[in-house]
């Protein structure tokens, strides 16, 4: 069966709500496809969450820094008529990460092939190569099997799940969908310091390895199988690409612009979308009418703030049901000199890992050692910092608490979120052995878990998103439609498929497809999800 695989049949109006990777991946497909299309963005630049921050000769990602799914990301730029290559400078990372596992006197190098990952679970624990060999194998089948019928399927019918490929597999599914990340990675591995390798990607998730499904067993052929590739210039040139492509297409961007109420209307018995009321950065209040509206903001704030009880697709008791996923401490580091005990990305891990992820999901502080992501960002992109010098950032996972309060620069955040950042500094020192890191420090940022919610309105201050548990997860995480509302779609970590840059991507088409009339599973103007391969920079 072919799917459509070219422009919408009618020209519409289309407002999108946020300017983040969701959003503008959407506005920039659907002006693509002949739409009129307006993108309010309440900050001053683009990016959402994916942002920027520079001081000091010193420059930052402050979001997104792993460059996962390169196959998806390359397919939404061959969407936009050009490809990931034309666009953005990508740098393959060996190794494609370094791990610090508290106790050890040495980290571990997580090399960046395949074969490189094999060799190293083997000398770590002498027969657990052959054990990842045939992890990995299912790993990849799993990831194939997601994104031909998972990923792309905004799930309005169910008869992507009907297809040979998935009946064939429903006893494998079942086990994966029954069983935690954490408890299939025990079975096999012995090492402790293997199961966390395997684990960790359950936090790219939203969620932890005790709560995630089996299934995103997927994740290791991501970062083991696939490795890691770094865009020169960091996430934020990612971005400036988007913008680039969505300005050429058309899409008018308004920045400053808050939107205030998502304007409906009824028709033939039913209510649809009229338009979107909002303020410009000098508080002037507009509207722009709208066949379509997309709202690709936090799915709580949309709904919450921008539509009336009765026209809401998910109550105040649903969402007191849902698991908001971890929040975070970030802080951007400017460092005098070099850091040669740091890789590009480096993951540190605590033993007791099932107190350290019960602290973060209960609520609870942290214990002053944690588990925490550093990445080195200057150790690949020499523009990252001033010459000789090193560019930090440091993600601390953190329990979804807005009341520990927003960051600040120079130590002027809120003593909690100041404490953390404090404590991050120290563990790194410690472990990494690099005892004067912390007088080496030029130029401090931190983040916190109210700033992401008055940033970006994310609901409980969370980082990333809606959690990866198996209710939260495919057809059971909120979808990209308003139930209630003909016209209003949704898009971003919220909803459909999920969390991360390529989910986002995703749900841009996933959007794009609805607005076509294309309900197959699979990539938009594709047959086979197949397509979606690419070739890596060596």
């Amino acid at each position: 069966m072919t799917r459509p695989a070219g422009r919408s049949g009618k020209a519409r109006t289309v407002v999108v709500i946020g300017g983040g990777i969701a959003g503008l991946a959407t506005a920039a497909l659907l002006a693509r496809d002949g739409h009129a299309v307006h993108l309010l963005e309440q900050q001053d630049s683009l990016g959402g969450r994916a942002g920027r921050w520079e001081a000091g000769g010193f420059r930052f990602d402050t979001g997104p820094s792993w460059y996962l799914m390169p196959e998806v990301i390359d397919h939404w730029f061959r969407l936009m008529g050009t490809s990931a290559a034309a666009e953005l400078d990508l740098v393959r990372l060996d190794p494609g990460y370094r791990t610090f596992f508290e106790g050890e006197a040495s980290p571990v190098d997580v090399p960046a092939s395949r074969e490189g990952a094999v060799a190293l679970f083997e000398s770590l624990d002498p027969g657990s190569g052959a054990r990842l060999a045939q992890y990995l194998d299912e790993a990849e089948d799993a990831y194939r099997v997601a994104t031909q019928r998972f990923l792309y399927d905004d799930f309005s019918s169910l008869r992507g799940l009907a297809s040979p490929d998935i009946l064939r597999r429903l006893p494998r599914l079942a086990a994966l969908l029954t069983q935690t990340l954490d408890g299939r990675i025990a079975r096999r591995f012995r090492d402790p310091r293997e199961r966390q390798i395997l684990g960790y990607p359950a936090v790219f998730l939203g969620t932890t390895p005790f709560r995630a499904p089996a299934l995103y067993q997927l994740m290791s052929h991501l970062d083991l199988g696939q490795g890691v590739l770094y865009p020169r210039g960091g996430f934020a040139a990612l971005v400036d690409a988007m913008e680039r492509l969505a300005r050429g297409a058309g899409v008018d961007v308004c920045l400053g612009a808050r939107a205030r109420r998502i304007v409906t209307g009824e028709f033939a018995g039913g209510v649809r979308v009229a338009g979107v009321e909002w303020t410009d950065d000098g508080g002037r209040g507009r509207r722009l009418d709208a066949d379509v509206v997309v709202g690709a903001a936090d799915l709580h704030h949309l709904e919450t703030e921008l539509l009336p009880a009765a026209l809401r697709s998910h109550s105040e008791e649903a969402w007191s049901r849902r698991d908001p996923g971890p929040a975070a401490v970030l802080a951007c580091l400017g460092i005098r000199g070099r850091l040669p005990e740091l890789a590009h990305h480096n993951l540190f891990f605590v033993r007791d890992w099932r107190d350290n992820f019960r602290r973060i999901t209960a609520g609870l502080h942290l214990a002053e050692a944690t588990s925490l992501y550093v990445s080195r960002t200057s150790a690949t992109d020499p523009h990252a910092a001033p010459a000789g010098d090193e560019s930090l950032f440091v993600l601390v996972p953190a329990p979804a608490k807005p009341e520990w309060g927003r960051g600040g620069v120079d130590g002027s955040g809120s003593p909690a979120v100041e404490a953390v950042g404090d404590a991050a500094i120290r563990q790194v020192s410690e472990w990494a052995r690099i005892p004067d890191l912390a007088r080496r420090v030029v130029v401090r940022r931190t983040i916190g878990p109210a700033d992401f919610a008055a940033d970006f309105n994310a609901w409980r201050g969370g980082a990333l998103g809606l959690a990866h548990t198996l209710g939260q997860s495919a057809m059971f995480r909120p979808a990209n439609a308003s139930r209630t509302v003909s016209g209003l779609l949704y898009a971003g970590a919220s909803v459909r498929p999920g969390i991360g840059v390529p989910m986002c991507l995703i749900s841009a088409e996933l959007v794009l497809k609805r607005v076509r009339g294309d309900r197959l599973p699979g990539p938009a103007g594709l047959v086979e999800a197949k397509s979606l391969e690419v070739p890596w920079p060596t």
